[in-house]
């Protein structure tokens, strides 16, 4: 526990716990509404606003994310209104927003080693005002995502069936790519703009191979989160490795070890299920007087 006495030390693992809780509580609505390269496409706009921050001479965290809610803001209304073409506007807002960043950068004086520790993750370069801005924007993404937990999953399960109920879809559907875009900041000093994708998704989905309920999925993906971020983080201070690639290769191991642990364990309730009830058996398609049947997640 050595590690603990170092002061950036201290600030890293503050950060990589937040990052831990907060990208698998948005990545699970993205997975749902098939959107999980949303946070890779934000994260090349955010270099935007990274250069911008250097440009301006202020704090490039605070920046990214201002850059970071336009684009999202953005991708959304491409998402309603471009048809056909959406995906090449789509296109050319990720690969402008990675150039504007590389550029902006250069005209501020500085390098394309000056973004790599937005770009991969830093642990030595995580300053008190990056935790404190961590820290609130981690605040809000708690906020939605555990707030609004029943509207965004009624949304992100079926947009035709929230809408007759009455949600505000649309203005959700914002909520949701504005809410993965302050992820996406939070994340970029631990895990790196071109890695935070992986942290939104992967633990969600080797959440889905233990559990098909959302509480328990949302439940077990931040634990996954959580762990395998601090883990990352101490194993980079030890190993001098990236924390950013430490921590998705570690979560991609675990949702490796979760697959093969899953897989015999449905098969054997599968076997049992097929025995214990014969295809064509009422209580199949029968549901008890007085309840709806169970919205649950899907893979």
């Amino acid at each position: 526990m050595d590690f603990l006495n170092y002061d950036f030390m201290q600030r890293a693992l503050l950060s990589a716990v937040l990052v831990g809780v907060t990208a698998p509580a948005i990545g699970i609505y993205l997975v749902q509404r098939r959107q999980a390269l949303l946070g890779d496409g934000i994260g090349h706009v955010a270099m935007t606003g990274i250069g911008l921050g250097f440009l301006l001479s202020t704090n490039p965290v605070w920046m990214a994310t201002a850059v970071s809610v336009l684009g999202a803001v953005l991708m959304e209304l491409i998402r309603w209104y471009g048809k056909t073409r959406g995906d090449i506007a789509l296109a050319m807002l990720f690969y402008g927003g990675m150039a504007g960043g590389v550029m902006l950068t250069s005209l501020a004086g500085g390098t394309t080693a000056n973004l790599t520790s937005y770009l991969f993750g830093s642990l030595s370069t995580v300053s008190e005002s990056d935790v404190t801005a961590i820290c609130l924007l981690a605040g809000f993404v708690v906020l939605v995502t555990l707030g609004l937990r029943r509207q965004l999953f009624a949304v992100s399960q079926d947009e035709e069936f929230a809408r007759v109920t009455g949600l505000p879809v649309r203005a959700l559907n914002l909520l949701t790519a504005v809410t993965a875009a302050v992820t996406v900041t939070v994340a970029m000093r631990v895990v790196g703009l071109l890695l935070v994708s992986a942290l939104m998704v992967v633990p969600v989905a080797a959440a889905q191979q233990l559990s098909r309920s959302f509480a328990a999925t949302f439940a077990i993906a931040v634990a996954i989160g959580v762990s395998v971020t601090i883990g990352g983080t101490v194993t980079s201070f030890y190993q001098d490795v990236p924390p950013g690639a430490t921590i998705v290769l570690l979560t991609i191991g675990g949702f490796i070890a979760l697959t093969a642990l899953a897989t015999p364990l449905a098969r054997r309730r599968a076997r049992a299920a097929a025995a214990g009830q014969m295809p064509g058996d009422p209580a199949e398609c029968v549901i008890p007087a007085g309840r709806a049947p169970e919205r649950k997640v899907g893979v």
